[in-house]
């Protein structure tokens, strides 16, 4: 209750010093005689005693959130009591307080206007049907496939190159033949 009261002491510290900034002295705009300082007259009164800003040590929090405070502190005066509680996700223990226990907020169900439009039936498809079990030597074909490939190419050219020497023969062994006939 203390820091309460300093802190409302404070605020009016505060909203009395800004409202001495803002208002304007008759005095010292009715009188003739000023003083040249820089670019700025000046007063007698006021070069005695300048204007200083608002004191730094006061939060400015304090000063966004409670732009009226006396209007709070006075409310809290008026009534005695403590602002009533709201409980929307906690159970209080005690039976006074769970009187302020609010019902849930309940939102309003979502309809999917996309899903409406397609209500086809979908065939359900045994999900068990395309598990097939893999070969327990797969990853040995894919790291040997390279090799496999090379030794591929190598044979297919010495079929090649057999054949050629089997028809080489049989031509050499057709003219020899056809040489013996004649």
């Amino acid at each position: 209750m203390e820091d309460a009261a300093a802190r409302r002491e404070r605020l009016r510290a505060l909203r009395a010093a800004k409202d001495l900034l803002s208002t304007p002295d008759p005095a010292a705009a009715g009188q003739g005689q000023h003083h040249q300082n820089g670019n700025r007259e000046t007063a007698p009164e006021q070069a005695e005693h300048p204007t200083l800003p608002a004191p730094l040590d006061a939060p400015e929090e304090a000063s966004k959130e409670n732009i009226n405070p006396t209007d709070e502190s006075e409310e809290v005066q008026n009534d005695g009591d403590m602002p009533a509680m709201k409980f929307r996700n906690y159970l209080p223990h005690d039976e006074q307080l769970r009187g302020g226990k609010v019902a849930p907020v309940s939102l309003p169900k979502f309809e999917d206007p996309i899903s409406a439009e397609t209500t086809e039936p979908k065939q359900v498809e045994n999900p068990f049907g395309n598990i097939a079990p893999k070969n327990p030597n797969w990853d040995l074909k894919r790291d040997v496939q390279k090799r496999m490939d090379k030794l591929e190419k190598r044979t297919q050219k010495a079929l090649a190159e057999i054949a050629l020497e089997q028809q080489k023969e049989k031509e050499a062994l057709g003219e020899g033949s056809d040489a013996a006939q004649d």
